[in-house]
């Protein structure tokens, strides 16, 4: 891992667009990691018929909701690192990173087990039957090994994030994608092993990535004198902060959990449309989230360095790029609607309803470009408690849109489509609104510096 420089750059434009940039960049090719893995995972997947692809994409909305909830384990070592950084007390950033790690193992191993354990009630409560079922149920059992090693990845990656290095992460993440692709194929149609092969090569190829982060961790801990033995007074403490970004990311994951409850009505057609739209949905946040991760080492580093004026200037450049990233994207989006369909699955009425979703996608990608780099302002800043309550009042808004979709009865494309637009303009909407009245102020600042 190499030495974080803890010197501040020369102040100005082009010196804040270098810093972005240097983060930005490599966080881009990380962060998509993740959502390649569901994007490889669907289009193998995919090829194997509606009712396996309706499965993995009702089990991909359980155990992402579980593995959502535990990012705060990136989003809060990697302030707490960086305002180390910013205060110059390399030993108290790597051994908050230490803290995260344990932290990662312990809830990853209680997560494990009863998910394995609970997968067919939990997800005989979306509403699923028949093959679709039991699909979905073999893919959550399998994935169970892979989400503790998620959760090392997440505390690892927020480590280096607080460093100021996204380039390791980059490296790391390029070579488990290029290692699950492989896995998937060999699994899944070499040994013939259907979804549950998606889970299990993704598994292992999430623990190759996982040992890469213990090793460096620990390696770097030796180096600079900082015990393995974990800060039980350091866990409580990154808990507490956890406990608010927990509920942050609860209310987002009620939102898209929800969401799946009503599309699972419209038909396997429709679940399966929808889960390739979130799916793409998924790769379009991570990417805009790179200008997010910026933030939050950037924003925690200035703050811990009592530079509250170049905070501001950072978050008003990153506000302008995420929204005209937003705009790009989603012109690109818009017109690879009609064809990107036909990358994952060759049913022509999946191909269709996709269409629509994806158009309605594209509309609200500008906003989201906006949301994506406030939420990293603040997570940065610590604003843990605001994001948390400002995430309520969004859930608030969102029910009442969606139940008027579950209660129109709008089916196919219509049906999706309106859903579509309630979740990526309604909603998205909201979350601007909390966000964009909190960034107008200076409390965010004054936590942050704190």
């Amino acid at each position: 891992m190499p030495q974080p420089s803890t010197s501040l750059p020369v102040a100005g434009g082009k010196s804040h667009a270098r810093e972005i940039l240097r983060l930005a960049v490599p966080a881009f090719g990380a962060l998509v990691a993740e959502p390649l893995f569901l994007l490889a995972d669907s289009a193998i997947v995919g090829h194997l018929g509606v009712a396996q692809l309706a499965g993995v994409g009702l089990a991909s909305a359980v155990l992402h909701t579980a593995v959502g909830l535990m990012v705060f384990l990136a989003y809060s070592t990697t302030p707490a690192v960086a305002r180390a950084i910013g205060d110059g007390q390399l030993g108290k950033a790597l051994a908050a990173g230490r803290d995260g790690v344990w932290l990662a193992l312990l809830l990853g191993l209680v997560l494990a087990v009863a998910g394995f354990a609970a997968a067919e009630p939990l997800i005989g409560l979306m509403g699923a039957e028949g093959e679709v079922r039991a699909f979905a149920v073999d893919y959550l059992r399998w994935s169970m090994p892979g989400l503790v090693a998620m959760l090392l990845i997440f505390a690892g990656t927020g480590v280096l994030r607080g460093l100021q290095d996204t380039r390791t992460p980059l490296v790391v993440a390029t070579a488990g994608f290029g290692l699950n692709v492989v896995l998937n194929f060999w699994l899944v149609y070499g040994l013939g092993w259907s979804v549950t092969g998606s889970a299990v090569g993704t598994s292992v190829a999430q623990w190759a990535m996982a040992a890469v982060y213990l090793v460096m961790v620990r390696r770097n801990a030796a180096a600079h004198g900082v015990s393995l033995l974990p800060s039980w007074r350091g866990i409580r403490s990154m808990t507490r902060v956890g406990s608010w970004l927990m509920l942050r990311t609860l209310s987002l994951r009620a939102a898209i959990l929800v969401t799946v409850l009503v599309v699972t009505a419209q038909g396997a057609v429709n679940l399966a449309a929808h889960q390739l739209a979130m799916t793409i949905f998924s790769f379009l946040a991570f990417a805009l989230d790179a200008l997010a991760i910026a933030a939050q080492a950037l924003i925690g580093k200035e703050l811990g360095a009592s530079n509250a004026a170049k905070a501001r200037a950072l978050t008003g450049t990153m506000i302008r790029w995420g929204t005209g990233f937003g705009v790009i994207t989603g012109v690109l989006l818009a017109v690879a609607a009609p064809w990107v369909g036909a990358l994952f699955t060759p049913d022509p009425q999946v191909q269709a309803v996709l269409a629509v979703a994806l158009w309605v996608l594209a509309a609200g990608q500008p906003v989201a470009g906006y949301v994506f780099v406030l939420d990293g302002v603040l997570i940065g800043a610590g604003d843990a408690r605001y994001l948390a309550l400002a995430g309520l009042v969004n859930l608030a808004v969102y029910l009442p849109l969606l139940a008027a979709v579950a209660w129109s009865g709008a089916a196919g494309a219509a049906g999706l489509g309106w859903l579509w637009a309630a979740f990526a303009v309604g909603y998205m909407a909201a979350r601007a609104l909390t966000l964009g009245i909190r960034a107008r102020s200076d409390k965010w600042m004054v936590l942050g510096s704190a």
